[in-house]
């Protein structure tokens, strides 16, 4: 079970996205497990990948498109399959992926490099390509702009929920959406982590500013969290911006516009991800880790992940064991130069569990067990080294998340 609201949003639709899916059976019957969406022409689109060093099949043919687009058109269609990662699958896996793109382009009549493939799952096996070449024409019967749930359910892999977010936002006077999906719940560690996202506006937006909100977003929201520390080979987030609304083309950042996007645009992207971390594979409770008194960011963000990261922190947030001494062993190991150790606050919550590098005199036991009970904690460091500051979300381990994995392939 999630950790709690994870309940599917209203979900406004975008002028000029249409979305259609199809069972092509990649790995499992009677499901959806393949999403195609229909992007308007004139649609700009920025993304941003894996940096695993076995990036998968689709993700290096879609940062060859995304290049080619810069001085080309731009992409028309986004086809995305669930139950087979097509990773690690050599010259057959990257021949698939173009037969895919090869395949939609022909039944759509736009240039294959038009096109940006995505895969979700299992690492390691070829596609089913015949079964997936064979839902690309169901697909595509079925688009319309009000299938976002579906499309949200047709890319889940262990998730336990759709994920989505949505708003409306005026812009000198003209009403605008922002709206999208994710998908992940293990192998989770930025850089990105073993989720898709898709999110798309029909703002008018350049293309150059797209990319530019696209990575200052993902920098803060799913650059900031964690499951088990896994970089998956799959990773992608892709931002569109339709322009379909009408308004004159945001092409500044200076525009005063632009920030009214980046806010909405950081809120969408920040509950995507955190819908991640409420369904990481077993997760129980929700943890938030705030380091602050870093010196940069760098250090704050290593000192988070160690903490975020460790089975034992982990194992213990399960247990609802207040075990103090292995979060300052994981502040520790983060490889801080000349910490001050004398100089670190530490807070379970409210209430304070460790103080000026030691046993906090007031801290008892059950305020702490009655901290670790709750489903949703935040662990808060002070460095005392400097006024950086840094957040990531995280969950427990329990015993599911290893009947999970151990299962998955079954």
């Amino acid at each position: 079970m999630a950790v709690g609201d994870v309940s599917f949003p209203k979900m406004w639709t975008v002028a000029g996205v249409k979305i259609g899916s199809s069972e092509a059976y990649v790995r499992y019957p009677n499901r959806r497990d393949l999403v195609i969406f229909e992007l308007a022409e004139g649609s700009n689109t920025a993304g941003v990948f894996t940096q695993n060093a076995f990036a998968a099949a689709p993700v290096v043919l879609s940062k060859q498109h995304l290049a080619k687009s810069l001085s080309a058109e731009q992409p028309r269609y986004l086809i995305i399959n669930t139950g087979n990662a097509n990773a690690a699958t050599g010259a057959i896996g990257l021949e698939n992926a173009e037969k895919t793109c090869a395949h939609l382009a022909q039944l759509t009549g736009v240039q294959s490099h038009q096109i940006l493939p995505f895969s979700t799952g299992v690492i390691g096996e070829q596609l089913p390509i015949e079964r997936l070449l064979n839902g690309i024409q169901p697909a595509l019967d079925c688009l319309n702009a009000d299938s976002w749930q579906e499309a949200a359910t047709g890319i889940m892999t262990t998730d336990t929920a759709p994920k989505g977010a949505s708003e409306q936002f005026v812009l000198n006077g003209i009403t605008y959406c922002m709206t999208g999906i994710s998908k992940g719940a293990g192998m989770i560690r930025p850089n990105m982590a073993t989720m898709l996202s898709f999110v798309a506006t029909d703002a008018p937006i350049a293309k150059n500013l797209v990319e530019q909100l696209l990575k200052t977003t993902v920098e803060q929201t799913f650059n900031r969290i964690t499951i088990d520390g896994d970089t998956s080979t799959n990773d992608a987030c892709i931002f569109i911006a339709t322009g379909q609304a009408g308004g004159q083309e945001i092409q500044q950042s200076d525009d005063p516009r632009y920030q009214v996007v980046l806010e909405v645009l950081s809120r969408i992207m920040l509950r995507l991800a955190q819908l991640i971390v409420r369904d990481g594979e077993g997760a129980t409770k929700f943890i938030t880790v705030i380091v602050e008194g870093g010196a940069n960011t760098q250090e704050c963000c290593d000192v988070a992940y160690s903490i975020a990261e460790s089975p034992l922190i982990k194992t213990a947030l399960f247990a609802s064991d207040p075990n103090w001494g292995r979060i300052v062993m994981a502040i520790g190991k983060a490889g801080i130069v000349q910490l001050d150790t004398s100089k670190v606050q530490v807070w379970l919550g409210d209430v304070q569990i460790c103080r000026d590098g030691g046993a906090a005199l007031d801290y008892t036991e059950e305020a702490g067990a009655k901290v670790m009970a709750e489903k949703e904690i935040t662990i808060r460091i002070d460095l005392g080294r400097g006024t950086a500051r840094d957040t990531v979300y995280t969950c427990d381990f329990s015993y599911d998340y290893v009947k999970i994995n151990a299962d998955y392939r079954s």
